[in-house]
């Protein structure tokens, strides 16, 4: 009986050792592997200004026209008053701006995506996009109703950035072993980007249109999923000083949070100068964001910015 049970434990044991000798052999496998397609993390930062100033009138004029940038709001008829906000305000200094809604609605012009489900809409969204407007833009920039974007900020971010290249940028997060762009703060793609995410979506077991079969995911992460298949990693977006510039807050919440944490230093510790989104306002807060960065001015003041964004043509903005 006694052999028997010395056997018994022998076994177990032989047995570990051997599953665990079989799990780490391989974890060195898949290590192995992943190291070949590993994509690091990047940390985009703004241009230096100073870069800037060294280049001649005439190019500054050249790279101001080039950027052209199509902006995508997603929409629902609950969203109707920040709707009509974000169409008087910042939305004027894109591009092109064009609303798609999860149902018709009569009293703004929009595009009808015939859904409620949100992933579905952002890609029908992407896709009315590329097929519609790839030849006549470079940068796409997808962003919610509650969210406040300076749009001049964001093109001088990406100054320095070739759309050819597959760019995926904004407020990045890491959940688990995926790292995607968040809503909250508004997603910046590249026309190569588009282009690959395009090819994808008709490819169900790389970019399906429905998330997990046992939950579903949200639809920043669902983005990220299907761009990672076609080699487009998230990148997190910065100034010179490392704070970010795509923000899932306002700038209220921000001031809030500064003086409680950074009380001697609340302007410092809040937001990057070059800040491109802020996210969770109202429609009264987007007016006064407008006022705030478009329209108040220190009379006597010159502004020496080394380049100038010119305004779509045709454009009222401010």
């Amino acid at each position: 009986m006694l052999s028997e049970s010395s056997s018994f434990l022998k076994g177990v044991m032989l047995g570990s050792i051997f599953c665990a000798l079989i799990t780490m052999l391989g974890h060195i496998r898949i290590g192995h592997g992943n190291r070949m397609h590993h994509h690091e993390h990047h940390h985009l930062q703004a241009p230096n200004k100073e870069d800037i100033l060294k280049i001649s009138e005439d190019e500054r004029m050249e790279l101001s026209k080039s950027f052209r940038v199509y902006c995508i709001i997603l929409v629902k008829p609950k969203d109707v008053s920040l709707w009509a906000a974000v169409k008087e305000t910042w939305t004027k200094h894109c591009d092109k701006a064009e609303f798609f809604s999860s149902e018709n609605v009569k009293v703004f012009e929009s595009i009808n995506m015939e859904t409620n489900d949100m992933w579905l809409m952002m890609r029908k969204a992407y896709k009315y996009a590329f097929d519609n407007y790839r030849d006549q833009y470079n940068w796409f920039f997808l962003a919610r109703p509650t969210t406040f974007a300076i749009i001049e900020n964001l093109k001088y971010f990406l100054l320095k950035k070739d759309p050819s290249q597959p760019f995926y940028l904004g407020h990045t997060i890491k959940s688990g072993d995926l790292e995607y762009v968040s809503m909250e703060g508004g997603i910046v793609l590249s026309v190569e980007s588009m282009k690959r995410l395009n090819s994808l979506l008709s490819i169900p077991e790389k970019c399906p249109e429905q998330g997990g079969m046992i939950w579903k995911i949200s639809e920043d992460k669902q983005l990220a999923v299907c761009l990672k298949y076609a080699g487009v990693f998230a990148e997190n977006a910065e100034d010179a000083e490392g704070k970010d510039v795509f923000n899932t807050k306002s700038v209220g919440l921000f001031i809030k949070e500064a003086m409680t944490n950074h009380p001697n230093q609340v302007v410092e510790g809040c937001c990057s100068d070059m800040a491109v989104t802020f996210n969770g306002l109202t429609p009264n807060q987007m007016h006064v964001m407008m006022y705030g960065v478009y329209r108040l001015r220190a009379f006597g003041h010159v502004f020496n910015d080394a380049l100038v964004f010119l305004p779509p043509n045709g454009s009222d903005n401010d």
